[in-house]
């Protein structure tokens, strides 16, 4: 990293330099304007469902009659959403909203409704339904929230790590009408328990495809269905979440897309990308950034980075044992898309 006489002479010269050095920084630090931050709260929300504690993250400057964006953070296994934060330390997300603003909001699981390591249960049938179990909590913290701060409802985005991504997927079918957005990082399809996973959460031969559960989202959706713009982000060395879940959700969101345009499935979205960019930083993971539009559309409908060399881990300037500092920037990358798109 970075002779008697003689020394005193240096010791002097040092100590001068020393005191002269921390002057000056006295000086910068006393003209320069402190970095603006916001402030947390902690609340719970009751509804029919039972309770869910959480909590909000307000950007510097938020004023009653400034209807800023929200974002739903969703923690994965063993993480929590207040307290010790680890999805807010994982992601970052709190330093964006402070430069950018708007709210972010960290649901965490009740340590008696998760059936293990804090998991959320988007694997099981109890979840997976408007108006019932998790997504009927986490839909009424986010209306507790948009009514207290007075928040922008055609902005509201959720996103999610692991576990807490298959929350963020079946937000995005249950609730299609209150999330403009939905990011899966490490994560899976809606129904991915009736397509076949085994303990380890691999695959096992198929009991439904991505289109079959793709159809029981659209029911789901019911008369609110529409292409809820959908992020996807993986790890090609992720052995949790292998990259084939994301291959299948992928295939799983284009049919959603498809079916909520035209009714069938051999309409104006697929599966194939129409853009793909290879980015190389030479201090970060190399990711390949894919898009997928509707024939003729003009804005993308998915978005997929594949990170290379990264395992399951979320890729950014975080902190924790679940962060790889050496991915790139994904919140920056997610809010740059989520930024531009709003509640139709």
């Amino acid at each position: 990293m970075k002779n008697p006489h003689s020394l005193r002479i240096t010791l002097a010269r040092t100590g001068f330099a020393a005191a002269l050095a921390v002057a000056l920084a006295g000086a910068t630090t006393a003209n320069a304007a402190p970095e603006a931050v916001g402030y947390d709260r902690v609340a719970v929300f009751t509804g029919a469902a039972g309770a869910v504690s959480y909590q909000v993250h307000v950007p510097p400057g938020h004023e009653p009659g400034r209807a800023l964006p929200v974002v739903v953070a969703v923690h994965g296994c063993g993480m929590t959403g207040y307290g010790p934060n680890s999805m807010r330390d994982m992601t970052n997300l709190n330093a964006l909203a402070d430069r950018e603003g708007f709210l972010v909001v960290y649901p965490s699981q009740d340590l008696l409704r998760g059936v293990r390591l804090n998991c959320w249960n988007g694997d099981n049938a109890a979840h997976q339904r408007r108006g019932e179990g998790e997504p009927a909590l986490i839909a009424g913290l986010t209306e507790q929230v948009i009514t207290e701060f007075g928040a922008d409802r055609s902005r509201v985005h959720v996103l999610g790590a692991s576990s807490g991504a298959g929350v963020a997927v079946i937000m995005a079918v249950t609730y299609p009408d209150v999330y403009a957005t939905a990011m899966s990082m490490a994560g899976a399809e809606y129904k991915i328990n009736e397509a076949g996973v085994d303990a380890a959460g691999k695959l096992n031969p198929v009991d439904l495809g991505p289109v079959d559960t793709a159809q029981r989202a659209i029911a789901e959706m019911g008369p609110r269905a529409r292409p809820v713009p959908m992020m996807v982000v993986q790890g090609d060395r992720d052995t949790t979440v292998t990259p084939n879940f994301a291959t299948r959700l992928i295939t799983h969101w284009a049919a959603i897309d498809d079916l909520a345009i035209s009714g069938g499935l051999d309409g104006p979205v697929d599966d194939v990308p129409e853009s793909v960019v290879q980015v190389n930083d030479p201090d970060r993971h190399p990711y390949t950034y894919s898009k997928y539009y509707a024939a003729g559309g003009d804005t993308s409908l998915i978005d997929y980075i594949m990170v290379s060399g990264m395992g399951h881990r979320w890729p950014g300037t975080g902190s924790g044992p679940l962060v790889d500092n050496q991915g790139p920037d994904l919140a920056t990358l997610w809010w740059d898309w989520a930024k531009t798109r709003s509640m139709p």
